[in-house]
């Protein structure tokens, strides 16, 4: 990849949700801010070889987005008027309009979340559309953590956009007595935005950071929209405390560390100590919600020195109270990893297989990949060889894929 190439992606990454967000707002078009952005990207790899790579991409990409929606509204007599609204937008990157906003936060991707996040919108279409304008996922990458088909998602995005512009949803965050009707999807997409960030869905990354900052941003801004509800504090506590150990989960190669072999000198330990804090915060409102029960499980694995030091049993506890909440296969899985750490092996291996006879996860790798775990921790060796190949074939991004590779190869060698 060459200098441009790089240039471009790593402003794709940062700049992506901002631009589309600052288009959507001026032009009211969803469609044609995408487009539009997607028009400026392209402009950047044709001139940017030539030109140098400005000293402030993102403000270049905004003001050629921008001047692209105003040519394209110019030849369209539907949107002359809007063409005046416009051009009266300050140039100067930042500027955002607040007329018609209650809530006093300046912040065009927040208002998108919001807009995304109308009561109109099916829960599913609320988070897909964020996902899509915000972070900048393609369809497939969403596809793929709803575990839907292309073409499923596809449709779902299509109608979503459409019952924006035919209800005429504003784009703003809403004022404060509308707030509830919205937190949960709103918190939905900020936690799968960071999970897509922390573990990416497919790609050569693994871990995408512009992500997990973006998320963890804005679940401050929420929380400062919201400061008396707890769960915006358990979703910003969990974040926290995942992102302090974000930097040991992959080696200097880019390939996986489990948890087992982490060098936790790497985690953050500023994170963990504001994590936790957050987390108590919430946990006084003595309303308990599902993210944090999410970020006490988080806290259970970060305060501990060591995978044998950690509290297993009240993991699993914890994910029973998870359940009540959640009652996902996902959830399922994960409590059985952690009854395979509190009781052994067998336990867990036991509660896996259970859930692969449902089916529920039978797109999922890391289904196959934990039973894959459990039979090598029991010398079961030809047996965990199949589990990974079947895991193999379902991860979906390089540094997995490696990962998994070894696995099997230790696995088939030490079955020969």
């Amino acid at each position: 990849m060459s200098a441009v190439d790089d240039a471009v992606a790593t402003a794709f990454r940062e700049e992506w949700g901002r631009i589309v967000a600052t288009l959507i707002r001026v032009t009211g078009d969803w469609d044609l801010a995408e487009e539009c952005a997607q028009d400026a990207f392209a402009t950047a790899l044709k001139t940017w070889p030539g030109s140098g790579v400005p000293r402030n991409p993102g403000a270049w990409l905004t003001t050629t987005a921008r001047h692209r929606a105003m040519d394209r509204l110019r030849r369209s007599a539907v949107g002359a008027a809007k063409l005046q609204e416009v051009a009266r937008t300050a140039e100067g990157e930042g500027a955002v309009q607040t007329a018609g906003d209650e809530s006093g936060i300046a912040d065009d991707r927040l208002r998108l979340i919001f807009t995304c996040c109308h009561p109109a919108l099916a829960l599913e279409a609320r988070v897909a559309l964020t996902l899509r304008t915000l972070a900048g996922l393609t369809t497939v990458e969403i596809a793929r953590a709803f575990m839907v088909s292309e073409e499923t998602m596809a449709k779902r995005l299509v109608r979503a956009k459409q019952k924006i512009h035919d209800a005429n949803i504003p784009y703003r965050v809403p004022p404060a007595h509308l707030l509830p009707e919205r937190t949960t999807a709103v918190l939905g997409v900020l936690y799968l935005l960071f999970n897509e960030g922390y573990s990416a869905t497919a790609g050569a990354d693994l871990v995408r950071s512009n992500l997990c900052a973006e998320a963890v941003r804005l679940a401050r801004t929420l929380t400062t929209l919201m400061p008396d509800e707890p769960e915006p504090l358990g979703l910003l506590a969990l974040m926290l405390l995942h992102d302090a150990r974000r930097a040991a989960r992959l080696d200097e190669s880019g390939d996986v560390v489990t948890l087992e072999d982490q060098d936790r000198t790497l985690w953050v330990g500023s994170e963990i100590e504001e994590g936790v804090g957050v987390l108590d915060e919430a946990l006084s409102r003595h309303r308990p919600g599902p993210y944090q029960v999410q970020a006490a499980i988080a806290a259970c694995h970060a305060t501990a020195r060591n995978v044998g030091e950690t509290d297993w049993a009240e993991i699993v506890g914890l994910y029973d109270q998870l359940a009540l909440y959640l009652p996902s296969p996902v959830v399922q899985l994960n409590r059985a990893v952690a009854v395979a750490m509190a009781e052994g092996p067998v336990a867990g291996l036991a509660l896996v297989e259970e859930l692969e006879r449902s089916g529920s996860l039978s797109a999922y790798h890391l289904l196959p990949a934990t039973r894959a775990d459990l039979l090598r921790r029991l010398g079961r060796n030809a047996e965990a060889a199949t589990s990974y190949r079947q895991a193999l074939e379902l991860a979906g991004t390089g540094p997995e894929r490696r990962f998994l590779t070894r696995r099997l190869e230790e696995t088939a060698g030490a079955s020969l």
